[in-house]
């Protein structure tokens, strides 16, 4: 008797628009996730709904946008032209119908294939549409993407405008929850690249008056410029650039049509190019270009006529023409930079000879370095081929491209039990792991040199491959997995001081997190609850009534991979790494990592004291 599968008729279905959106939802929105990282699906329906009303304000309409984001729902009100109101349902639930395929309307949109809006819809809850224009309003609510209510025309004295509402689902939204911090940087960018439009955010306002050079401003404290803002502008690019006089690795902001190409793409790159040719012909030197560009703080908006990217996240720029037979956008970065950074430069002695000195500061640095560094890449590639610290995932294993994954991710442990641990139970497909030796070293206000004569260090930024640009980075996401005990809290700290010295960048842009595990495991017969705190442990036993069982993990080695597999799966708890733009990076190092015990020793004491005042009142 044959095995083999049978293929009729009965085998084959259409899919409607909302069923094929929820069954393939990363097609649509890129990762899922929790809202644990700032490209976690939530914070793309966010960015899909206010893409639509930025549009109306690039159109001239609508100066204000008001969002407001209470637990789980999200509502979006602008003042713009408003839906037309026959179209309400069409525009909100029908593929490809929209009003950007008009090229002169919408000649310079970010969303042209009339999508995003209808994922919002199906992946859903709750969806609500409103517009409001010539007085009158219509609107409609749906579930899931499957239209519940509908109202006709109604009289209004209401301004007019499209709002929109609606809660993600969370049977495709596990356990998810919005972070202000990366809905605010998301906002911030869109004030940057739209100077004089106001967006208020759960009653905070969000303006720009410079644009990019707003941007920079905020992202490198005046005290680490080595210049004052070079900021320069065109027809459809805009640019913004400063060295930094503590960082060493390159920093970049890139958009293309308000859109932030995290991953960057041709545009990032013919900026990086054009940058090192206009410094060399400035000077009439032939510096190398890694001189030019170390410590380097840049952004970049171009405007492209209906730009090709790379996923419909839309977070690495693919096209190579302008478009309106313009020319290409490698040669338009670099004539607008060969023209207008080479006059200001010009115009602007000091700083031009601040960025000369830096770039031969850079280069004695650099051939300082030349023999070690050349001693260090072979010990990484030897101890590549030759230990288990790095046990890599399939998705770079196979795959030649640079391009990283959304989804890769480096756990780095520490011992080889807890590493054994997750290296068994991890998915092998996207999760690597770098396993650490003892402590790392204590690398405050040391040089790039320590870097390479530290064979955790050296070996650990070999793996992430970030020595030369955080466009080279592997993996998408950095997972430092340690114990939640006195010694694991301190390796935590040396690496996030590692990152912090060298790449601080690496946590700018979101890519640090630290691995929560469960502290405790309450279970009966019937039933195992994963505790994460004493609260959630007497919220298990008050729930587990009757006889149960209590179990304290003291490491993350004690953790069996059967049980690991939840802590790293779909149900992984993240927390990112951030920055608090109120302290620079120098004052965060110099007061945790630097030689200042007793006002450390007074800030443990007086953390611990509220810590225990919290415990007792619960």
């Amino acid at each position: 008797m044959s095995n083999e599968t049978k293929y009729t008729e009965d085998n084959i279905r259409s899919l409607d628009w909302k069923e094929h959106i929820r069954m393939r939802p990363g097609m649509y929105i890129g990762k899922l996730g929790d809202g644990s990282s700032a490209d976690d699906g939530i914070y793309i329906l966010l960015k899909e709904v206010l893409d639509n009303s930025i549009d109306e304000y690039v159109m001239g309409v609508g100066k204000t946008i008001d969002i407001s984001i209470q637990g789980e729902k999200v509502i979006v009100r602008d003042y713009g032209r408003g839906i037309p109101l026959g179209k309400v349902v069409d525009v909100v639930s029908k593929m490809n119908t929209g009003g950007k395929y008009d090229s002169k309307a919408f000649k310079k949109s970010v969303g042209l294939n009339g999508v995003g809006t209808k994922a919002v819809n199906a992946l859903s809850s709750f969806f609500r549409v409103e517009s409001t224009r010539d007085g009158k309003s219509a609107s409609a609510e749906f579930e899931k993407g499957n239209l519940t209510n509908q109202d006709g025309l109604e009289e209004t004295s209401r301004r007019r405008g499209t709002k929109v509402s609606f809660i993600p689902d969370d049977s495709i939204f596990k356990n998810y929850k919005y972070r202000t911090e990366y809905v605010a940087k998301m906002l911030k960018n869109y004030v940057y690249l739209n100077p004089g439009l106001t967006i208020v955010f759960n009653g905070e306002k969000y303006f720009s008056e410079n644009g990019l050079k707003d941007l920079l401003s905020e992202s490198i404290g005046e005290e680490d410029r080595l210049y004052d803002i070079i900021h320069l502008k065109g027809d459809d690019i805009e640019v913004a650039i400063t060295h930094s006089k503590t960082q060493y690795s390159e920093e970049y902001h890139s958009f293309v049509n308000g859109q932030n190409t995290t991953q960057g793409g041709t545009h990032q790159a013919a900026f990086r190019e054009a940058v090192v040719k206009t410094i060399r012909e400035f000077y009439g030197k032939n510096y190398e270009a890694s001189d030019i560009r170390k410590s380097i703080v840049s952004a970049i908006s171009i405007k492209v006529t209906e730009p090709v990217f790379e996923s419909q996240t839309k977070t690495k720029l693919g096209s190579t023409d302008m478009g309106d037979g313009m020319p290409t956008v490698r040669t338009y970065i670099n004539d607008f930079l060969k023209t207008k950074l080479d006059n200001y430069l010009h115009k602007n002695s000091n700083t031009a000879e601040q960025l000369q000195r830096k770039i031969l500061q850079a280069e004695r640095e650099r051939k300082d370095l030349s023999g070690i560094r050349k001693l260090a890449k072979e010990r990484a590639k030897k101890a590549s081929l030759h230990n288990k610290k790095l046990r890599d995932c399939r998705v770079h294993l196979t795959d030649s491209k640079k391009d990283r994954n959304l989804e890769s991710t480096l756990f780095i442990t520490e011992g080889d039990s807890a590493s054994g641990s997750i290296t068994k139970s991890r998915d092998v497909n996207t999760q690597a792991v770098f396993s650490l030796r003892g402590k790392p070293l204590n690398c405050y206000n040391m040089s790039k040199k320590i870097v390479y004569e530290n064979e955790e260090f050296n070996l650990l930024q070999a793996a992430l491959n970030i020595e030369e640009s955080m466009e080279d980075l592997r993996y998408n996401n950095i997972v430092i997995a340690t114990d939640a005990d006195v010694d694991g809290m301190h390796i935590r700290l040396l690496l996030i001081t590692f990152f912090l010295q060298f790449f601080p960048e690496l946590i700018k842009e979101g890519h640090l997190y630290i691995l929560q595990t469960p502290l405790f495991r309450v279970r009966n017969k019937k039933e195992t609850i994963y505790c994460y705190s004493e609260q959630e442990k007497r919220d298990a036993i008050q729930k587990l009534s009757g006889k149960h069982e209590i179990t304290r993990f003291k490491g993350l080695g004690e953790i069996s991979p059967d049980e690991f597999v939840h802590f790293i799966g779909e149900d992984i708890r993240l927390d990112p790494v951030m920055l608090d733009k109120e302290q620079t990076i120098e004052e965060l190092l110099s007061f945790y990592m630097g030689k200042n015990t007793p006002d450390r020793q007074e800030f443990i004491i007086d953390n611990l004291k509220v810590e225990l005042d919290t415990v007792e009142e619960q």
